[in-house]
């Protein structure tokens, strides 16, 4: 059994214009942007899917144009989490997990569902939508991780209602939404959101030894206890899957910060 599991470090998106100017080679033509991106990391997270699902060949366009061994995460559509009861929402879910997801193929990595901060913990409305998420698209495992921004979601409750259900919680790196590093399922998933424009890295050099640090220890089955939790830490367990994304904060700086923490990974894995 592998010690460690695999650490993919990403970004939100792969369209954005300053990144013409310091990320993508000059005279790049747009249409192969993913193509380049996907070639310098290892995951990217699509928010374009937060705002409506898209057609299969889309997916499949996707798919196609990144090379063996790279994933996407999507954002699921808002418009299933944002309505009035998560319990009623399994219309939504069955609509999107089919609506052309299979034309991804092994690209596809997680399904990140993000609720809005006006929505506070319900235990019994978040476990009918933890429940009515599919765990397998056509015979193949679905990965889920939820993103919570309400406040009241910092409760030992919510940590076990999630780790009953198997589903893992985004660390968000934010300072305007509860981070929680509580361990829930079977993979870790943080999106940091501090990068700053004036250093090249977007982190600061001892910042992203941190983060490789965690990412490790999270891959390799343990807890981390200098993150807030808020639940009691766990004891070391097995190996997990680690998705690391650099998200907003200073954009443009995010995918040097994504290569420098896969270059520190990969340079003591």
């Amino acid at each position: 059994m592998n010690k460690h599991g695999t650490i993919r470090v990403g970004i939100g998106g792969w369209t954005y214009a300053p990144w013409r100017n310091n990320f993508y080679p000059t005279k790049l033509v747009q249409r192969r942007e993913l193509e380049y991106a996907s070639r310098q990391l290892r995951a990217i997270e699509i928010n374009g899917t937060f705002y409506g699902a898209q057609k299969p060949a889309t997916y499949a366009k996707w798919a196609a144009e990144t090379p063996d061994g790279f994933v996407f995460s999507l954002k699921a559509p808002r418009y299933i989490t944002e309505g009035k009861r998560l319990a009623d929402t399994g219309k939504g879910i069955g609509g999107f997990i089919h609506g052309g997801l299979v034309e991804m193929g092994d690209r596809l990595g997680p399904i990140l569902w993000q609720l809005p901060p006006s929505r506070r913990f319900d235990a019994n409305d978040v476990a009918a939508f933890l429940d009515a998420l599919p765990r397998e698209l056509n015979g193949h495992p679905l990965r889920h991780v939820l993103e919570v921004r309400h406040p009241s979601f910092a409760c030992a409750p919510y940590v076990e209602l999630a780790r009953a259900r198997g589903v893992p919680t985004v660390f968000t790196d934010s300072t305007e939404y509860p981070s929680l590093a509580d361990l829930t399922g079977d993979f870790a998933y943080a999106r940091l959101m501090r990068s700053v424009d004036g250093i090249p890295t977007g982190y600061a050099p001892d910042a992203l030894d941190l983060w490789a640090t965690r990412a490790r220890a999270w891959a390799a089955g343990e807890d981390i206890a200098d993150l807030p939790h808020a639940a009691a830490v766990q004891p070391r367990g097995k190996p997990r899957d680690v998705f690391v994304f650099f998200i907003s904060a200073a954009k443009h700086r995010n995918p040097a910060a994504a290569m420098a923490l896969q270059s520190r990974v990969d340079s003591t894995s």
